[in-house]
């Protein structure tokens, strides 16, 4: 094998390393020094351990590279100077993270102005990254003498890599203790109020996004931590800053009382939601809260709540008056305005404060009729699926959501059922049924006028079975069955039409089963009687297998169809073959040539009447004889009949004799001959079917022929002439000797035969030799009684002829 032999080549950078006055960027230029590095080369690790070494690497990701270099090779020193410090060799983390001069080197990239350079603040992060991971202590003690390092980090929040960075200091500092004085420091530090100060309209979208996303990953990850740190007896300060009336007021503020900018709206709004997210982290074995319901670890903080309280007017404004948009051309139509990402937002907010289900936030929602708004927006803009499915989860919560608990509960109700005040509006006030129903009829009417299907007719779907389910199984399916009794009666009449009609009807095509267990049938619902179809005379065969795929379609019908691979078999090595399977066709055949059958049949009795009548000493026409052969001079030509024949011709008659000569057979009694085929005429005793071969030899190995018979058969050799005597002669040669025309030495025939009974049937295989033409005539004969033959004749419909 290759490993057998020394096949690693050297590393060129051994041979490199070796001269003095190597440079950095030399062995840099290598295209193995990363695999060597990681591998821990000797001699490269000391060398990139060098004072100066490790100054140009990290100088390398800390300084823009020089404009006049190539632009395709501009950023190669840095990125390899960025993956040799992030190789993880213990060597290279330790001078990196206690060296102060090369931490102060690495530092400086953040005192630069901004933007900072995308892809060298990449490397920087990475660098700092690994060093938090491996050397924490250090590198927080390091930071934390910093006192404009947590100001460096909002100014340059707008950098991806720099917001990785600050949510890596959260996540990679082990242990507990430490990460949980990291935390103190940074909530000391106001990081939480900075990062709320750069969502605001005064600020470009970047900073919006990734400050946005910096607070809403701080609460997630905060929430993880809670729950996966059980006995954790500190809080988290940053959550519990940003979970603050005060910083939810200040974050509401920037967006609602300085101009009005989308991209800071929708930012605060994905910090509101994160805020109202009351689902369980879904940690293996933990399943999410159910809709509507809260757990106690992490339900929503009442303060979160009541600053938004007073905000809901301003939310109900955004969605009559957003952000100015311009025109939208689709292929349907013109928006203008379209629903755009601000009042989509709204939308999601608005459903997440409804999953709290608190009474002062759906009182608050009722007195503006957002939720009118909302329905108007979804019936308005037919295909927004993104508004729709929103606007289906509003609904679906407030049919399924027991009432809000109050505050303060009035004497008056205490002895009665509480009632949903959404479910109230929705009904009453926003006429939820008639539109429902008014917008389906419209959509029917434009589809018969060659219009599309409206978008939103899905999601209407859902909507009304929603409104049919709570109305029957529901916490408030009384007050749902009261509501709709007291719409008037028109209104009410039509609903209940449209129940039983089209929206069952709609059902019943959504839920077809695509598969199903049951039986296949056919596909036609009529059933077509095929055996009541006339079949002519001839066509039986057709008939019985009409009758036969008339049978019922089971799931072992492919093993009753045709024939099993066992049928092929030996019968003494399969024991389970199904006899019965064709049992049950019929294969009877209505023939008119009686005549026939009958002249046939008294033939057959005549010929076999010799076997009733012969006695116990009768000869078994089956039993072996001698076989005589006629000099060569009377044989028959290679194309008529042979000796072997005419042999098996003499076993047909009832004559006992102890020798055969071809001369002696009739005219009529000869066999013709039909492409190798001989059969044998006026003789229904038994009937004989000979097939002959023309093989040629080597008179080397007189007994080999190419038969595959012969190959396949262990045969034996009957000799009455007694040619298998000493084959050898005193001549020394080992074909019997006899005497020519011309005086010379002329090789005698052989004759190999095996005879084989199956059954009724009677095979008789040979082979003869000619020794002077150097050939070989194999021949085969089948012999079946009569009865076989009779069978055979009927079957194939030639009525015994």
């Amino acid at each position: 094998m290759f490993w057998k032999f020394d096949l690693h080549t050297t590393s060129h950078i051994d041979t490199l390393l070796e001269k003095e006055d190597v440079t950095l960027t030399e062995v840099m230029d290598e295209d193995d020094v990363l695999q060597e590095c990681k591998a821990q080369n000797h001699k490269l690790v000391d060398f990139l351990l060098r004072p100066q070494c490790m100054e140009d690497l990290v100088t390398f990701i800390t300084q823009e590279p020089c404009s006049e270099v190539e632009e395709k090779v501009k950023y190669k020193y840095p990125n390899i100077s960025c993956e040799l410090l992030t190789s993880d060799v213990s060597q290279i983390n330790d001078r990196l993270g206690e060296d102060e001069n090369l931490l102060m080197k690495l530092y400086g990239f953040l005192q630069n102005e901004p933007p900072l350079n995308p892809l060298l603040a990449s490397f920087f992060s990475k660098v700092l990254s690994i060093l938090i991971g491996r050397k924490p202590e250090q590198i927080v003690d390091f930071l934390r003498k910093r006192e404009d390092f947590v100001d460096l980090m909002i100014k340059h929040i707008g950098t991806s890599a720099i917001m990785d960075l600050l949510l890596r200091m959260l996540t990679c500092i082990e242990p507990q203790p430490l990460r949980q004085d990291v935390l103190n420091w940074l909530n000391e530090e106001k990081i939480i109020q900075r990062l709320v100060n750069m969502v605001q309209s005064s600020q470009d979208e970047d900073r919006h996004s990734n400050a946005s996303q910096s607070l809403c990953e701080i609460i997630r990850l905060s929430r993880d931590q809670m729950f996966q740190v059980q006995g954790c007896s500190e809080p988290d300060p940053l959550l519990a800053t940003l979970e603050k009336q005060e910083t939810v007021e200040q974050l509401l503020s920037n967006i609602f009382d300085k101009e009005k900018n989308e991209s800071a709206i929708v930012s605060v709004i994905q910090i509101l939601l994160t805020l109202f997210e009351t689902r369980r982290p879904a940690f293996e074995g933990h399943m999410e809260c159910p809709p509507g319901m809260s757990h106690p670890s992490f339900s929503v903080n009442h303060s979160i709540l009541e600053a938004v309280r007073p905000r809901l007017k301003d939310f109900h404004h955004l969605l009559l008056e957003p952000p100015k948009k311009n025109v939208m051309k689709t292929t349907w139509g013109v928006l203008d305005p379209p629903v755009g990402n601000t009042r989509l937002n709204v939308v999601r907010l608005v459903a997440s404060l409804l999953q709290s289900n608190t009474h002062s936030i759906n009182a608050e929602l009722i007195n503006l009729n957002t939720l009118g708004v909302i329905l108007d927006m979804y019936f308005k803009y037919i295909w927004n699926n993104f508004l729709h499915i929103q606007v289906e989860i509003c609904t679906a919560m407030i049919l399924a959501m027991p009432p809000a608990p109050q505050d303060i509960q009035p004497d008056t109700e205490q002895n009665h059922p509480r009632e949903s005040l959404l479910i109230k509006h929705l009904f009453q006030k926003c006429q939820f049924v008639q539109r429902i129903v008014d917008a389906w009829s419209s959509n029917e009417k434009e589809q018969a006028e060659g219009g599309r299907r409206r978008g939103y007719m899905g999601h209407l779907t859902r909507i009304a079975n929603s409104i049919v389910h709570n109305c029957d199984k529901g916490p408030n399916g009384p007050q749902i069955q009261q509501l709709i009794s007291e719409i008037p009666s028109e209104d009410r009449e039509k609903w209940e039409v449209f129940i039983s009609g089209q929206l069952a009807d709609t059902n019943k095509r959504n839920t077809v089963d695509l598969v199903n267990t049951h039986h296949i049938h056919s596909s036609s619902d009529d059933e077509v009687d095929f055996k009541d179809n006339g079949f002519h005379q001839d066509s039986s065969l057709q008939q019985a297998f009409s009758d036969y795929q008339m049978q019922q379609m089971t799931s072992n019908f492919i093993e009753q169809f045709g024939f099993n691979d066992e049928e092929f078999a030996d019968q003494d090595d399969v024991v389970d073959i199904p006899f019965d399977r064709i049992s049950d066709i019929n294969f009877s055949l209505n023939t008119n040539e009686s005549a026939n059958i009958a002249l046939f049949e008294a033939r057959c009795k005549e010929k076999i009447q010799q076997f009733e009548d012969a006695g116990s000493d009768e000869e078994d026409i089956w039993d072996e004889k001698d076989v005589t052969f006629a000099p060569e001079a009377q044989r028959r030509p290679s194309s008529g009949s042979t000796d072997s024949e005419e042999s098996t011709d003499s076993e047909e008659e009832d004559v006992k004799r102890d020798s055969f000569a071809a001369s002696n057979l009739s005219t009529d009694d000869r066999m013709e001959v039909d492409n190798g085929w001989c059969f044998l005429k006026n003789d229904l005793t038994a009937w004989t079917f000979c097939e002959q071969e023309l093989i040629s030899f080597s008179p080397k190995d007189p007994l080999r022929s190419n038969s595959p018979v012969e190959m396949e058969t262990n045969m034996e050799t009957v000799d009455p002439l007694g040619v298998n005597a000493p084959l050898q002669p005193e001549g020394g040669s080992k074909w019997l000797q006899g005497s020519s025309g011309e005086g010379g030495n002329i090789q005698a025939d052989r004759l190999i035969t095996e005879t084989v009974i199956n059954g009724s049937m009677k095979e008789t295989v040979s082979l003869t030799v000619d020794a002077k033409t150097e050939t070989a005539v194999f021949k085969s004969h089948y012999i079946m009684p009569p009865a076989v033959v009779h069978t055979l004749l009927v079957e194939l419909g030639n009525g015994g002829a």
